[in-house]
């Protein structure tokens, strides 16, 4: 059974930095597209970020020019790195891979808390 490892979340001040990682436990072919979703309390899960195989990407409107997506294929491993944060990106982040075949894959989430 393929898992998806999500880390680097944490505490951080408004305006720092973090980077997400999510690991697959192990090489996942004909993935079509590699995601971060994020759900606060509260409130629906939402699409933040995706890539697809051909390395387009897409962001939500409330993380363009803060937030950016990649991935290295090598490591099964996708990032979310993530400038300038506010309060409100508090939230429990997801990392999803989505097979060509429509089957998804989902990570455990990772906390991340920006507050002062």
């Amino acid at each position: 059974q393929v898992q998806l490892v999500e880390s680097g979340g944490g505490l951080v001040q408004p305006g720092k930095s973090l980077r997400l990682s999510c690991a697959a436990s192990e090489s996942i072919h004909n993935i079509y597209s590699k995601a971060w979703y994020r759900q606060a309390p509260g409130k629906y899960r939402e699409l933040v970020a995706v890539i697809t195989s051909g390395g387009t990407t897409n962001y939500v409107d409330s993380v363009k020019g803060r937030f950016t997506i990649s991935r290295d294929n090598s490591k099964h491993t996708v990032y979310l790195q993530m400038n300038s944060l506010k309060p409100e990106d508090t939230a429990v982040y997801y990392c999803m891979m989505r097979h060509m075949s429509g089957y998804e894959y989902w990570g455990q989430g990772t906390q991340v808390t920006v507050s002062s």
